[in-house]
């Protein structure tokens, strides 16, 4: 039988396999388990899991397969002056707080408070920052801070980059929890947000952290400052 316009080489090519089947496989999962993960989260997560793979190369599989991120509208506020925050060296040197309201299905709102226990298993903090809102300049917050020796320090009005690490903090809850649900109802709500609470602490790598996740780089700060006094050393 004779083919005709087609050459030897052509009529034995094999293609190669996919080298990347593996790796794209786990990009997939990653992003459609975590919606809002970009390719620098799925980066992060896939180099947790052991694997050294260029991030160009994360980044070529994630936008192959589609799976930008889709940017929600933002509503616009007035720029502010930019003052950097120092991090914190020590365990429990500054808090940072704010109030993140939502509403269930049935329409009711819910707040969170959960200083004492926060003081019982972490230990009180120096410091807590938070804004000029009503329910951290009322009577029972600055009772809260004097009983238990807290400075309490306000921000600048209208300055919310002054309290920059929680205001991340809660537009990656609002952005990735928050919208991501339609609670049916409050103790739904409870089981939602902490299993994301817990993810965001125990499992997600912070590239500003070394590539550690919050709960490990807490545990490093706590080693670091535990020191033993030399006549105790064994």
């Amino acid at each position: 039988m004779t083919v005709i316009g087609l050459s030897a080489s052509s009529l034995r090519y094999r293609p190669a396999p996919d080298r990347n089947a593996d790796l794209r496989q786990t990009i997939v999962a990653l992003a459609h388990g975590h919606r809002r993960y970009g390719a620098g989260m799925i980066y992060l997560k896939v180099r947790q899991q052991g694997r050294l793979v260029n991030h160009k190369r994360i980044e070529r599989l994630y936008a192959e397969a589609q799976l930008q991120v889709r940017r929600r509208t933002r509503k616009k506020v007035p720029g502010g002056e930019r003052l950097p925050l120092v991090r914190s060296a020590d365990a429990n040197h500054v808090w940072s707080m704010d109030f993140v309201f939502h509403h269930s299905a049935e329409g009711r709102p819910y707040v969170t408070w959960i200083l004492d226990h926060l003081a019982a298993t972490r230990g009180l903090p120096q410091v807590i920052r938070t804004d000029n809102g009503k329910e951290f300049c009322g009577r029972t917050i600055l009772t809260w801070t004097h009983a238990h020796t807290v400075t309490l320090r306000l921000i600048e009005p209208d300055k919310p980059n002054q309290n920059s690490y929680i205001e991340s903090f809660n537009g990656r809850l609002r952005d990735e929890c928050l919208n991501e649900h339609w609670f049916l109802t409050l103790a739904h709500a409870q089981v939602v947000i902490e299993a994301w609470r817990r993810e965001y602490n125990e499992e997600r790598p912070k590239k500003a952290l070394g590539g550690l996740t919050p709960a490990a780089y807490a545990r490093r700060l706590v080693r670091k400052s535990v020191t033993v006094a030399p006549g105790l050393q064994t």
